[in-house]
């Protein structure tokens, strides 16, 4: 299997496109996030990991306001999302997200979930829509499904489905949250393949995931989150093979082996 670090556009000279500065976050008196520092610039893979209750997830949700940070900062595409409920809006349109259960409307069939809202939130035509929207199914191989309800697709085509939907709204970010994780293993592979085409074109990711044959493939950077902290970051090479925290080196020892 190719690494795609071999091929990777060098990041240095490119802008932030996400930065998270001294973030923290309280569910009541828990402490779910503890002064996160994130930069990721436009184009860059990150692969986030970690224990269950971590963080990463609602980490990631925070970038799109899925869920309200307490204190620090983040913004994405230049927009500080910070209580600014404009820019809120404005950067739900650039950043993409797929769930870990797919999240689709089941009484819509395929194409109406990928047109509802390039139709109501872009105001693009309906004929337009459905062209786009069959555009981004044919792309993730799935267009033969157009006219079913997300109910009669398996798990690996709803959530390809959802990949769909979410570049119909031509992101500038996509975000995933533990996307196979809900999936027979069988299913794993044929999402994961989607992902990586989506890295090979360059799109700027975030993906929670503990795949990490996906993460030494296409990652520029793996992040290894613990009790609501960045422990580590490296490239996955120095991260895979030379830990520098005890705590990575047993995380990566548990899920290795």
């Amino acid at each position: 299997m190719k690494n795609t670090n071999d091929t990777t556009v060098n990041h240095d000279d490119t802008p932030w496109v996400i930065e998270l500065v001294d973030v923290n976050k309280w569910y009541g008196q828990f402490h779910v996030l503890k002064n996160i520092n994130l930069k990721v610039r436009k184009g860059e893979k990150i692969v986030i990991c970690g224990p269950s209750g971590s963080g990463k997830s609602t980490m990631i949700r925070c970038i799109n306001y899925l869920e309200e940070h307490q204190q620090g900062k983040i913004s994405v595409a230049g927009k500080d999302i910070t209580g600014d409920l404009k820019n809120i809006e404005l950067i739900r349109k650039e950043v993409g997200m797929c769930f870990q259960h797919f999240n689709l409307f089941p009484h819509l069939t395929v194409l109406e979930n990928c047109t509802l809202a390039p139709i109501w939130v872009k105001k693009m035509p309906k004929k337009e829509a459905n062209a786009l929207a069959m555009q981004y199914l044919e792309r993730v191989k799935i267009t033969d499904q157009a006219h079913k309800y997300p109910g009669q697709l398996s798990g690996g085509q709803q959530q390809r489905v959802a990949i769909a939907r979410s570049l119909c709204m031509n992101p500038q970010v996509m975000l995933f949250d533990e996307p196979t994780s809900a999936l027979d293993p069988e299913m794993v592979r044929e999402v994961l393949d989607v992902m990586v085409e989506l890295a090979n074109e360059g799109m700027t990711m975030l993906c929670v995931s503990h795949e990490m044959g996906f993460a030494r493939q296409v990652a520029d950077r793996v992040i290894f989150m613990d009790e609501g902290e960045i422990i580590e970051e490296n490239n996955p090479q120095d991260f895979f093979d030379n830990p520098k925290s005890d705590r990575t080196q047993l995380f990566l020892q548990q899920i290795l082996h």
